[in-house]
């Protein structure tokens, strides 16, 4: 039996799939635990051979409990179920490598199929995020999304200049930027779509 441990957070509704996950054959949901808890004890306590995270937290968010499994719990495989449309849930392009990422709301038995490959030792990123990160990473970039948490905070485009020690015309440039490549019909909009997308809280 390949066991799992499900990691959660209050949002997700993990009573379903982990009795779905429970009528695969050769697996079994050893544990469920809430992000916020001590997910690596309990990955160890239970033996898992495979971490499942069914969160909405974003990759940046993860990789330090994922750092801690790897140190208590090195054989173990991690899975990362993201959203597409989210950006900060994507794989990132040069950081851990050896997280494996699938879709929400992927298909019981397909997961269960990605999940026995794990266990044996597999890494595996659905396609599907592949493309939705090649695809991100056409829109805001650092800079752009520090000027809008800014603007969000409520700066004025005088303010922003002044705390980065830009002119007005370059954060306004900025500004413009984040909203064509986001699409957003404005600040607000664009504000508001990188928010959705898990870059600003």
């Amino acid at each position: 039996m390949i066991r799992v441990l499900l990691i959660v957070d209050s949002s997700t509704a993990h009573g379903v799939l982990a009795r779905l996950l429970n009528h695969q054959p050769g697996i079994v949901v050893a544990g469920t635990v809430d992000v916020e808890g001590p997910v690596v004890a309990c990955c160890v306590r239970l033996h898992a051979q495979v971490v499942l995270f069914n969160t909405t937290y974003m990759v940046g968010q993860i990789l330090p409990i994922v750092d801690e499994l790897r140190r208590a719990a090195p054989g173990c495989g991690v899975v990362v179920l993201s959203d597409p449309g989210m950006r900060g849930t994507l794989p990132p392009r040069r950081h851990a490598p050896q997280l494996s990422f699938l879709v929400k709301g992927v298909q019981i038995p397909v997961l269960a199929g990605w999940i026995r490959r794990i266990a044996g030792g597999e890494k595996v990123v659905d396609p599907q995020l592949e493309v939705a990160q090649l695809r991100m990473d056409k829109t805001v970039n650092t800079r752009e999304l520090e000027i809008l948490g800014l603007a969000m905070q409520g700066d004025s485009v005088a303010d922003i200049a002044q705390r980065l020690c830009l002119s007005l015309g370059t954060v306004r440039n900025y500004i413009s930027a984040a909203i064509l490549k986001t699409g957003a019909r404005n600040r607000l909009d664009a504000i508001r779509i990188v928010r959705r997308d898990g870059w600003l809280r």
